[in-house]
């Protein structure tokens, strides 16, 4: 009788098994709410049982096809006209799917690093986020967002939803994505679909694929020649083991137990490291808790006042202490931190300043302007940029717990993120990125324009590609000097070099305390005046600012002539001077130029630069930028040398 019962139960599990590997399925890139891209003929694919018919029915087509011996099948859909709401019917021996309130439209991708992963609300905040959240009622606009994954092979589904934009679903859309899609939809009247598929803090190279990657020279494979994981899922099963204790280690932390925080504690054994900073720069790749202290001197007058400590912005938590006093906390990698100080906590002489800093993946530490770091009494400011101890409580590193990172080695995010969409029709992309790989901005002449090949390569056409230079970031410069962002966002221009590119420049409207900035709003609609101009017909809409076109020598002046010029030149300066450019003679050595509109020209000059040979316009972090055309789109950083920059190795 056992004996039966266990035939009885093996016959019946794999029947049961057999059923399920029967039925139709297809990837999560189909749904409800979708949108196909209109006027193209659509793949649409998926997985059956070995040469199972399957059968696809959308709008007034019905196609037909038998999955291959490894259950693979894709059907191709006649090109569509936009419209809808649809369903879409997928037929299979043994199961049927519905898809229903589809939209024919436009579809683009939206990638890139945390700029183009940064929701209307979340995380981080845009300008303006409760009024545009609860103006959000666009049906036609429709968001998937790609679920988060690193693979070492290409994958051939991800995970995501499609969501209706509305003020309940917008808040967890890209907000760059959003407002470009907001754009087209407002000027076509027709739908949009965006699909978000982006990671913060990620190079270029984990976007993509190996087989690209791999024709590259070696210098470019050399970064990853020490990733040594034969079996990657092995190494994540372990990794997982080692996080477990890492996560319970974080709940006891020593710092708490031991009063770090207590003026008596004794801190003199305790490393320095110079604020701000990533305490990367020092440590390497750490997650974790840290604890930093600095002796603050007062004098008398300040002792027992009331004050304001400015910290800037940390990343990612903080808790802060001023001689055993508990003074605030925040939660949180976008916020400026500023906490009261209350009356009778500081005193004359020494006041000891501890920081716990809690961070969960990427950057850590203290960073921005060293000149936003301070404290301030009634008659006094105290700045604390400086040599700051440190002690680590808790870190990745003590548990060998390694933060999956899309960065350990190229393609990863290509693999899982991209790759299982190249089969998707889909009218072009739109790419926010460039920050992680500054430090090599050389290189990225090279990396940018190879991923946008790779990419064109693996749908199978050349669609549009546009993308946002880098902003306006980190301190002023007190003089010109070489700039590794500067020199990224050269490397980004150059790329328009490529056929169906464009480029929305943005050094006017970033922050230069906060690597986000929060006005994502003119970021999407300087996209969206681009693919209007190129893609749409609007050929009347200008999309880019004043560009450098050629350079005169006139004595002591250098003579600046431009393209997109639009109806002119406009500086935004009461008294007319141009701000940002930089001019230098045979010795290279830079100087602050004066310079002025003369009608479709700039004119040059520095009393400290007699025979000019080379200009430079917006060439550093964070320039000053007044120069614009009269569509208000700000003139294309630039220089006229070709001398050997800080991020070129060889």
């Amino acid at each position: 009788m056992k004996l039966y019962t266990k035939i009885l139960f093996t016959v019946c599990f794999l029947t049961f098994a057999s059923i399920l590997h029967a039925e139709v399925k297809l990837p999560h890139i189909f749904s409800d709410n979708m949108v196909l891209q209109r006027d193209k003929p659509v793949k649409i694919w998926g997985w059956a049982d070995k040469n199972e018919t399957v059968e696809v029915r959308f709008h007034d087509q019905v196609k037909k096809i038998k999955s291959d011996k490894d259950g693979n099948w894709t059907v191709t859909l006649d090109p569509v006209a936009y419209g809808g709401p649809y369903t879409m019917v997928v037929k299979g021996k043994s199961n049927t799917l519905s898809f229903d309130n589809i939209l024919v439209g436009e579809v683009w991708l939206c990638s890139g690093q945390s700029n183009m992963e940064m929701t209307v609300h979340g995380w981080g905040s845009i300008d303006n986020y409760e009024q545009e959240i609860s103006n959000a009622n666009h049906p036609q606009i429709r968001a998937f967002n790609v679920v988060k994954d690193v693979s070492m092979t290409p994958k051939d589904d991800l995970d995501g939803t499609w969501d209706v934009c509305s003020p309940q679903t917008v808040a967890n859309f890209s907000a760059v994505a959003y407002f470009f899609a907001r754009k087209l939809n407002e000027e076509l009247n027709i739908p949009v679909g965006i699909i978000n598929s982006s990671w913060g803090g990620t190079d270029i190279e984990t976007w993509t694929s190996a087989d690209a990657f791999g024709k590259l020279p070696q210098q470019f494979k050399d970064r990853y020649k020490n990733f040594q994981i034969p079996d990657f899922d092995q190494f994540r099963k372990n990794n997982e083991t080692n996080k477990v204790k890492y996560m319970e280690a974080l709940k006891n932390d020593p710092g708490i137990n031991e009063k770090w925080y207590e003026p008596s504690f004794n801190t003199s054994s305790w490393k320095k490291m110079y604020i701000p900073q990533m305490w990367e720069n020092v440590l390497g790749d750490v997650d974790g808790i840290i604890w930093f202290t600095y002796s603050l001197k007062l004098s008398k007058e300040d002792e027992g006042k009331p004050a304001v400590l400015h910290l800037g912005t940390i990343d990612d938590d903080d808790v802060v202490w001023i001689n055993g006093v508990k003074i605030g906390e925040t939660v949180g990698y976008t916020t400026n931190r500023i906490y009261d100080v209350p009356e009778n906590i500081l005193k004359a002489g020494d006041n000891k300043i501890v920081i716990k800093i809690t961070d969960g993946v990427g950057g850590g530490g203290i960073y921005g302007n060293p000149e936003k770091i301070f404290i301030k009494t009634n008659t006094n400011q105290y700045p604390l940029a400086g040599d700051w101890q440190y002690k680590e409580a808790v870190t990745s590193t003590m548990y060998n717990y390694i933060d999956v990172s899309p960065n350990m080695y190229y393609s990863l995010l290509y693999n899982a993120m991209i790759n299982p969409i190249t089969k998707l029709s889909i009218k072009g992309a739109i790419w926010y990125q460039g920050e992680n790989n500054a430090s090599e901005a050389y290189n990225y002449r090279t990396l940018f324009p190879t991923m946008i090949n790779n990419w064109r390569n693996k749908w199978g056409y050349e669609f549009p590609f546009y993308w946002v230079q880098l902003a306006n970031y980190m301190a002023k410069d007190n003089t010109p000097v070489d700039s590794e962002w500067a020199e990224l966002r050269e490397a980004q221009t150059m790329t328009l070099s490529l056929p169906h590119t464009g480029q929305a420049v943005i050094t006017d409207i970033g922050d230069g305390d906060d690597i986000h900035p929060r006005n994502k709003q003119d970021v999407g609609l300087r996209l969206a005046l681009i693919a209007l101009n190129k893609d749409y017909g609007k050929t009347d809409i200008i999309y880019s600012g004043p560009t450098f076109k050629a350079m005169d020598i006139e004595g002591n002046k250098a003579i600046i002539s431009y393209t997109n010029t639009g109806k002119g030149l406009y500086v935004n300066n009461k008294y007319g001077y141009v701000e940002g450019f930089a001019i230098a003679g045979p010795d290279k050595k830079f100087e602050w130029a004066k310079a002025y509109i003369d009608e479709d020209k700039v004119i040059i000059y520095s009393d400290k630069v007699a025979n000019p040979v080379a200009v430079r316009y917006s060439w550093s972090n964070n320039p000053d930028v007044n120069l614009f055309n009269r569509a208000g789109l700000p003139a294309v950083p630039f220089r006229t040398d070709s001398w050997k920059g800080i991020t070129q190795h060889n």
